[in-house]
């Protein structure tokens, strides 16, 4: 491969500072692994989601993504918490760093998303015929003063992808100028979230819809202790507009059990507790799941949904998509700096609306069990799940294709 003078002056630099080689937590996984850099953390949530769509159709494929540490946004939301999916930082531009790197993981392929390329990863990577693809290309990705003090080197760079995606015109423009070859480009829309259906078994399903009957019911999710009671307060005060309804809870803490019950006595809620095999019939007002694993059921059976760890300082809040994919109204808390852009997004499409106390929940919880409202904002929320799905699909076939012809090789 051929050396511009801004590679060689490149690697002249970074080799003067020291090798920074982690010593990996976990070995590299069996099977095939394809490794996602997030070169705009901010866009951190969309590339998750991207990486579990390609797991749920990937039998024992993993994902690795890799984050870069000095881009000064703050703490990126947590890892997802699936075993094939591993979140760490990106190694340094050091060769002996790189090198450890794609020894230790030996990526199938690479996804480098939005910008922010790295030239000794990428062209270590390129090296080892492992295939590069680039998605969510931005003009801002291309923007730091390296890449227009270096432009050769940028070049160089760009025409490593096997394929490059531009979330927008300019995007496109400015991968064209650079070199990319235009059968190797195209403007699609920006990555975006779109959510992961939770399972839920069929049985239980029609066993809860039969028993249900056209009850009114919602459902209060990951509910931290210092949120149960104003969930419990607003169940009891929308009980008195109906008196059938149902509250679902599942707290964030299994250990927390007890004293929801207590809190529940206290307030006079007749209570079951699902994971004891009980169903609820006419008088049950309370049921309490600790099960996470049920949460795509209830989010099936209730049209309203309060998502926890939203009301106060701490936690940052829960994906919204799982249950907006599902169809269920959301209510939701102000603190949710982990998934403000998912929020944000369904907000102002009309399909979630933020509360603040009791009362507010409440009225809305009121509100938002009439069917047409309910309807109203579920269909909203499918709205926005479905945006950026064709991207989404493009990349999970593109990357198939990929893993299927690496598989082919003798």
């Amino acid at each position: 491969m051929a050396r511009s003078l801004g590679l060689a002056a490149y690697r002249a630099l970074v080799r003067r500072e020291p090798a920074q080689i982690d010593v990996p937590q976990i070995p590299r996984p069996a099977g095939e692994l394809v490794w996602i850099h997030v070169g705009e953390p901010a866009n951190l949530l969309a590339v998750q989601d991207l990486a579990l769509r390609l797991i749920n159709v990937r039998p024992d494929l993993t994902v690795l993504l890799t984050l870069p540490e000095d881009e000064g946004v703050g703490t990126p939301p947590p890892a997802r918490s699936d075993a094939a999916l591993i979140q760490i930082s990106v190694p340094s531009e050091h060769p002996a760093s790189v090198k450890a790197f794609l020894d230790q993981w030996v990526p199938d392929t690479c996804i480098w998303v939005w910008g922010g390329l790295r030239p000794n990863l990428m062209i270590e990577t390129a090296q080892r015929r492992h295939p590069m693809f680039l998605i969510d290309a931005d003009v801002r990705g291309f923007d730091k003063p390296r890449d227009r003090w270096l432009p050769d080197l940028t070049r160089q760079l760009v025409t490593q992808f096997t394929a490059a995606f531009a979330r927008s015109a300019e995007g496109y423009k400015r991968l064209i100028q650079m070199g990319v070859p235009s059968q190797k480009a195209e403007q699609t829309s920006p990555l975006l979230a779109g959510g992961q259906v939770l399972p839920c078994a069929d049985s239980d399903l029609t066993e809860m819809s039969a028993v249900m009957r056209g009850r009114p019911a919602w459902f209060a999710t990951e509910v931290m202790a210092n949120e149960v009671s104003t969930v419990l307060a607003a169940h009891k005060q929308a009980l008195r507009l109906s008196h059938r309804l149902l509250l679902i809870l599942h707290p964030k803490a299994s250990d927390d059990l007890d004293q929801i019950a207590e809190q529940a006595a206290e307030r006079d809620l007749t209570t079951i507790r699902w994971d004891d095999g009980q169903f609820p019939d006419d008088t049950t007002q309370l049921m309490i799941s600790t099960d996470a694993v049920d949460r795509g059921l209830f989010y099936r059976v209730a049209p309203v949904s309060f998502l926890g760890t939203t009301l106060f300082p701490g936690e940052g809040g829960c994906d919204p998509l799982e249950a907006a994919a599902l169809g269920s109204a959301i209510l939701y808390g102000p603190k949710v700096r982990h998934f403000m852009p998912s929020y944000s997004r369904l907000a102002t499409a009309g399909a979630a609306r933020i509360v603040n106390d009791a009362g507010a929940l409440s009225t809305a919880v009121s509100r938002l069990i009439a069917p047409d409202q309910a309807a109203t904002m579920a269909h909203a929320g499918w709205d926005v799940i479905s945006q950026g799905a064709a991207l989404t699909d493009k990349v999970i076939d593109m990357v198939q294709n990929a893993l299927d012809l690496e598989l082919s090789r003798p």
